[in-house]
């Protein structure tokens, strides 16, 4: 089994935790955490929109699965 940490920016590098990890080996493994409404440099966007960052939020993922 091999484990691969999946971070399309690099913020979070001080917080200690991945946005996503990958688990291979019998099976494919991926699991998420940190999703929320920032963008690329970790800064929070929306403030008092919170459609807007729902929308952002629901968006990251998408980079992370990139």
């Amino acid at each position: 089994m091999d484990t691969r940490e999946i971070n399309p920016w690099t913020w979070q590098g001080g917080f200690g935790f991945a946005h996503a990890r990958e688990v291979t080996g019998a099976t494919r493994v991926l699991t998420l955490s940190g999703q929320c409404a920032t963008d690329a440099t970790g800064a929070p966007q929306h403030p008092g929109d919170m459609a807007g960052q729902l929308a952002l939020a629901v968006a990251n993922p998408g980079e992370v699965l990139a």
